[in-house]
């Protein structure tokens, strides 16, 4: 007898790359390069020593900037450069709308397990309202853990308070996507909209069900 599959009460969503773009990631940091005129090499190095600790919370903005753009003099402030950082996310308007439809439809637990920075984190939540899709943030920066670490996930379990075969998790990341996988957790690799849509009604989470 084919047992029946467990019905979906929660979504675990990575942030950037799925609903907003990514937040600092390389191509960004290139641009950044490129309008500034800072040494690519240098720029990198620093960065990549810096990162981890700067995603997991450990340390400031401020701090993080001073180690790897500020650490000699420059004819642009930090406030300028800040404000570039900003102005790079934009939202995946699509992906968004279909996540509160289904949420809305299906009275989902929605929780954000990302790979943020705080005061990014912080930026991105409020400008483009994810509070009000997402019941609560499993971010990096607040938790001093990130992926590709399964202890953020376990965090993220056991705060929902939810059995991880009613989960869904997205990510773009496939590494991620597996590390969910390993726990238990259904969990999709996102490429575009119409991918994860279909993926997620292959699980019982169909939109055109809602309409």
């Amino acid at each position: 007898m084919q047992m029946q599959k467990k019905k979906i009460t929660t979504l675990f969503l990575d942030i950037g790359g799925v609903l907003l773009s990514n937040g600092w990631g390389h191509s960004f940091r290139n641009l950044a390069v490129e309008k500034f005129h800072l040494d690519s090499e240098a720029f990198e190095l620093r960065h990549k020593l810096l990162f981890v600790v700067y995603e997991e919370g450990r340390i400031t903005l401020d701090e993080y900037l001073d180690r790897v753009v500020f650490y000699e003099k420059r004819d642009f402030t930090k406030d300028e450069f800040t404000s570039f950082m900003h102005a790079l996310t934009t939202p995946n308007i699509e992906t968004i709308a279909l996540m509160r439809t289904l949420k809305d439809a299906y009275k989902l637990k929605v929780v954000a397990v990302s790979n943020e920075a705080r005061e990014l984190n912080a930026y991105r939540i409020k400008t483009f309202k994810l509070t009000e899709l997402i019941d609560f943030f499993v971010s990096s920066c607040y938790f001093h853990v990130r992926k590709p670490d399964a202890t953020i996930f376990k965090l993220a379990l056991d705060a929902a308070q939810v059995p991880s075969d009613e989960i869904v998790y997205i990510d773009d990341v496939q590494m991620f996507v597996d590390v969910a996988k390993e726990l238990g957790i259904n969990a999709i690799r996102h490429t575009d909209c119409a991918t994860t849509s279909k993926a997620l009604a292959a699980l019982g989470l169909d939109i055109k069900e809602t309409t």
